[in-house]
C-alpha cells in the first residue's frame, strides 16, 4: 500500500461514534448497516437507503458503514450523507485484504477464469467478484469500522425493502440469542464450487470440536454430510452476530478454505461459505428466518404472505420465492 492509500485508509476509517436518539437509547444494539460497494453504485444505493430509512431506520437511526477497495469520491459521500440523519462512515479496504495471497498461482487462476467464462458460469470471468467473495468471507468483520460492532446488517445497492419493519431485528437477535438471520435461501451454482464440499469435509475431520451438537447438517446435505445439496442463505441480506465470524471455529474454517485457493481457482461465493459455517457451527436455534422483513434482490423476492404482514407491505405474494420448487426454505424449516 503506498502513502496515498495509507492516508486514505486513515481518513476513511475513523472509528464510528455511535450516537443514539433519546427515544431508543435504552434499546438500541451496538450495530450498523454495512455496505460493500463502489462509487458507480451511488444512485442504486441512494434508492435502497430511501426505502430502508422510510421502512425502518428513521425510527432507530442505526449508523451506516460504507466500504470500498478504492477511495470514495467527495460527490459520493456528500450524496450518501444526504439520505439519512444517522451517522455515516466511509472506509477504505486494506490492499492486503483485496489482493492475491502469495500462495495463489495467478496464471492458473486466470486460465480457470477463461474456462469458466467459456462455460458461461455466472461471474466466471470476473476477478473483482472473486476478491469480493473472499473479502466478505474472511475480512469484512476485521475492518476497523466493523470490528467493534456486536451485529451488522449487510445491505447491497439496488435491493428493495417493500414492507414496514416495525421492530428492531438487532434487538430481536440479541434478546433471543440468534447469531445469523436471513430472508431467502436458494441453491448455489454447482459449477462455482466443485471442490468446496471436499474441503468442508476435511474441516469437519480436523476440527470435530467446532461442530455444534444441534447443527443443521440435514439442511445442507441429503446423505448425512457425504455430499452437499448446494443450499445456502442468500447472503446479500444477512444480519450477523459478529462474535460468530470472530470465533476460533470460523477462523479455523476460513483459513483452511482460503489456503486451498478455491476463491480464485474456482469461484467460491461468500453465501455458501457463510451458510455452511452457520449450518455446522451454530445451534439450530441460533439461525432465524426473518419472515417479517420483505426483501427483493434482482429477480428474487421474499414477500410475506401472512395477511397481517401484507397490510404493512407493497409487494405481491405471487412473486414470493419461498415456496418455489428450487427454494431451500421449506427444507430449512423442516430440518
Amino acid at each position: 500500500m503506498d502513502k496515498s492509500d495509507a492516508s486514505l485508509l486513515s481518513s476513511q476509517t475513523t472509528p464510528i461514534a455511535i450516537t443514539t436518539p433519546s427515544t431508543t437509547t435504552s434499546v438500541r444494539a451496538n450495530a450498523a448497516f454495512v455496505v460493500l460497494l463502489q462509487n458507480k453504485d451511488l444512485h442504486e444505493m441512494r434508492r435502497t437507503m430511501r426505502m430502508l430509512e422510510y421502512s425502518f431506520n428513521q425510527r432507530y437511526s442505526y449508523p451506516y458503514i460504507f466500504l470500498n477497495n478504492k477511495p470514495f469520491t467527495d460527490h459520493f459521500m456528500t450524496h450518501i450523507r444526504g439520505m439519512t440523519k444517522a451517522d455515516v462512515r466511509f472506509g477504505l479496504i486494506p490492499n492486503e485484504h483485496w489482493s492475491y495471497p502469495d500462495f495463489v498461482n495467478q496464471t492458473l487462476a486466470a486460465a480457470n477464469r477463461r474456462q469458466m467464462e467459456a462455460n458461461k458460469v455466472p461471474y466466471g470471468e470476473s476477478e473483482s467478484y472473486r476478491h469480493m467473495c473472499r473479502y466478505e468471507s474472511g475480512f469484512i468483520y476485521r475492518h476497523p469500522l466493523v470490528q467493534s460492532l456486536d451485529y451488522y446488517w449487510r445491505v447491497e445497492p439496488g435491493v428493495e425493502f417493500p414492507c414496514d419493519i416495525d421492530f428492531d431485528p438487532f434487538k430481536y437477535m440479541k434478546d433471543n440469542g440468534i447469531k445469523y438471520g436471513f430472508t431467502i435461501a436458494l441453491p448455489e451454482y454447482v459449477s462455482t464450487i466443485p471442490t468446496l464440499w471436499d474441503n468442508v469435509k476435511r474441516f469437519r475431520q480436523q476440527y470435530p470440536h467446532h461442530i455444534a451438537k444441534r447443527n443443521s447438517l440435514s439442511w445442507i446435505s441429503y446423505d448425512k454430510g457425504d455430499s452437499y445439496n448446494n443450499c445456502h442463505f442468500w447472503s446479500n441480506f444477512e444480519i450477523v452476530d459478529t462474535s460468530f465470524f470472530k470465533s476460533q471455529a470460523y477462523q479455523d474454517y476460513f483459513e483452511l478454505l482460503d489456503a486451498t485457493g478455491g476463491f480464485f481457482y474456482e469461484r467460491w461465493g461468500d453465501a455458501p461459505v457463510h451458510s455452511i459455517a452457520a449450518a455446522l457451527m451454530l445451534d439450530r436455534r441460533e439461525i432465524h428466518f426473518f419472515n417479517d422483513i420483505g426483501y427483493r434482490h434482482g429477480m428474487y423476492e421474499h414477500c410475506p404472505e401472512n395477511s397481517e404482514l401484507q397490510l404493512k407491505c407493497a409487494c405481491d405474494p405471487a412473486d414470493n420465492v419461498d415456496w418455489r420448487s428450487y427454494s431451500c426454505l421449506r427444507r430449512f424449516l423442516e430440518a
